[in-house]
């Protein structure tokens, strides 16, 4: 999902005397069953302060330079689709679900956003999304990997226990997530094949999973937000930790705004 704030809705608040919404648009696929689940993230976002606007995955033909000049930020969703390892110099394994064109429009909406400071929130996928675009790559079978648990989800559970924590990742002493969580570990869900194996340059360990998996990242040295998670914060509404990362996103979302607004206003 890609955020923007609207002054239209800002207006409209301000007179119902109710928070100022962002708007966001959800990266997802028009394929059928490669579709991003988008409730629960429709829900984060808009308790967190922005306004959800799903933005489907249509590869190269999208205006990107006049989407950017709109938005105040993205949010990369979870999928049942994979990245595909021919996309980070790998080759295919098994029959696992890929979606070309989700990758596409997401790989060059990273790479611009962040060349302009656009707040950017990965989630699931939308990790590993981050890591590939900036030149890291993935294992894509975690539970195959020596020394590694299976961090795949029991898929005949309902589906409130696949998203329930059920392993523990321990933050970096000095990274942002902990001090948006303001703990040294939490306990988190985990519903993936893919994990991260090489990091990309740009990125700095945030988070780690029990077994060494990566868990979250953040660009280094960035000047606005770039995390992404592996887990899912935006499953459960009682989820503080959850409610934290999204507020924290939805406040990189606004200054973004401001910025907008003094390019906008600036003569010439």
């Amino acid at each position: 999902m890609a955020i923007r704030r609207f002054d239209e809705f800002a207006a409209s608040d301000a007179a119902a005397s109710t928070p100022a919404r962002h708007p966001s648009f959800q990266c997802t696929s028009a394929l059928g069953h490669r579709r991003v689940r988008s409730a629960n993230y429709i829900h984060a976002i808009w308790r967190a302060g922005c306004l959800p606007i799903v933005l489907p995955a249509i590869g190269t033909s999208m205006a990107q330079s006049e989407l950017l000049s709109v938005l105040d930020g993205v949010v990369l969703t979870g999928s049942i689709s994979n990245v595909d390892p021919l996309q980070y110099g790998g080759c295919r394994e098994g029959s696992k679900l890929y979606d070309e064109a989700r990758d596409v429009t997401v790989f060059s909406l990273i790479r611009a956003g962040l060349q302009v400071g656009l707040p950017i929130l990965g989630i699931c996928r939308g990790l590993h999304e981050l890591n590939v675009a900036l030149g890291g790559s993935l294992y894509q079978n975690v539970h195959a990997v020596p020394g590694k648990i299976d961090h795949r989800e029991d898929e005949s559970l309902p589906r409130s226990i696949q998203y329930a924590p059920v392993h523990r990742v321990r933050f970096a002493p000095t990274g942002v997530l902990r001090g948006i969580i303001g703990a040294e570990e939490i306990h988190v869900s985990s519903l993936h094949w893919q994990g991260i194996e090489r990091l990309a340059d740009g990125l700095v360990v945030e988070a780690t999973a029990e077994d060494g998996l990566i868990e979250a990242v953040t660009l280094r040295d960035s000047k606005t937000f770039a995390i992404g998670v592996q887990w899912h914060p935006e499953w459960f509404d009682d989820d503080p930790c959850g409610l934290l990362i999204f507020r924290a996103f939805a406040r990189a979302c606004a200054e973004r705004l401001g910025v907008r607004r003094t390019v906008v206003r600036s003569p010439g």
